[in-house]
């Protein structure tokens, strides 16, 4: 039997906009079945604290020119009504990895638009890009959004079951770089490498990336995709929480020979990232990295100081990929 929650949203506060949402409605009623996605509160959610900022810097530099919106691997959806309400786009597009979460994601955005005859939008099942190959057209979009997980789903974990979805299946055909598979960046860099066939001329395609990964290890994808350039839109920071404590799996990674993976101590982040606008971050990412160089943790680190009350944190990287012309 599915399992179902559901979240009323305050759009006003989960946007942090001070006036009322003009293209979708001002509480969100929000599907979630039990194969996607479970949104935290705002500092835990990811797209609130990290990606919605970013999107609002892209917003300020094309305004009103993102008229297409595609995510990839959304869950239940609120993604894509944000950007709907920060571009204001007639196109919305998702995918996700089971077709019962597709489903109700298009149900949560078309019940939650203000004008939905006006909107076009469009979901499809199944793994990256590889359901709109198939799709007629071959669509293409201004904006691209992803935020895939980093971390491989344990052999005995169903990839169907419960909130697993928010891990990946390891075992790939395509081929990945040592350097991009040791850092667990596989599934962001198949979506740069797959991204450039559904881009607008002068779209992009922005990747949410947990920062325990080092900023010029990130970066260093676009040396192994073609006609690709990368850059750091956004730098921000967070603290592991319990809820999405995913250290001592990246511990665990470690010792299998991954990473590294970099943590911190939540004082040594504060103190860096003190007095960085939104707008700024991106362009100071790596001299912010430089002014925590000595404070870094290892996953094994970060964990034993997580057990004994200390809160940890890391930073998140948002890059954005253009087509190189």
């Amino acid at each position: 039997m599915t399992e179902v929650f559901y979240q009323n949203i305050n759009t006003s506060e989960y946007l942090n906009i001070e006036s009322k949402p003009v293209h979708i409605k001002e509480r969100l009623d929000i599907e979630i079945i039990d194969n996607s996605f479970l949104p935290g509160a705002k500092e835990d959610d990811w797209f609130a604290h990290s990606a919605l900022p970013a999107l609002k810097i892209i917003e300020k530099e094309r305004p009103g020119k993102i008229r297409s919106f595609l995510s990839i691997g959304s869950g239940p959806g609120l993604d894509v009504l944000a950007s709907a309400e920060v571009f204001g786009s007639s196109k919305l597009t998702l995918t996700d990895l089971q077709g019962s979460v597709v489903k109700s994601a298009i149900q949560n955005i078309k019940s939650n638009l203000l004008e939905p005859e006006k909107i076009e939008v469009n979901g499809y099942s199944g793994d990256l890009f590889e359901p709109l190959k198939k799709a007629n057209g071959n669509p293409r979009f201004d904006l691209i959004y992803e935020n895939l997980p980093n971390v491989p789903i344990p052999e005995d974990e169903d990839i169907n079951k419960s909130r697993s979805s928010t891990h990946y299946i390891e075992k790939r055909s395509e081929k990945i770089p040592e350097e991009v598979k040791a850092a667990l960046l596989d599934l962001h860099y198949l979506a740069i490498q797959q991204a450039p066939e559904f881009l607008e001329e002068n779209g992009s395609l922005i990747s949410l990336i947990s920062g325990v990964i080092p900023i010029d290890t990130i970066t260093s994808i676009e040396k192994y995709v073609d006609g690709v350039k990368i850059e750091v839109l956004f730098y921000n920071w967070n603290i592991q929480t319990s809820f999405y404590s995913v250290v001592n799996k990246y511990a665990t990674q470690e010792e299998q020979g991954y990473g590294p993976f970099i943590f911190y101590r939540e004082n040594d982040l504060k103190k860096a990232f003190e007095g960085i606008s939104d707008e700024e971050s991106g362009k100071k990412a790596r001299e912010i990295e430089k002014s925590l160089e000595d404070k870094r943790l290892t996953a094994t680190e970060a964990l034993k100081l997580l057990k004994q009350g200390e809160n940890i944190g890391y930073t998140i990287t948002i890059i954005k990929t253009s087509i190189n012309v």
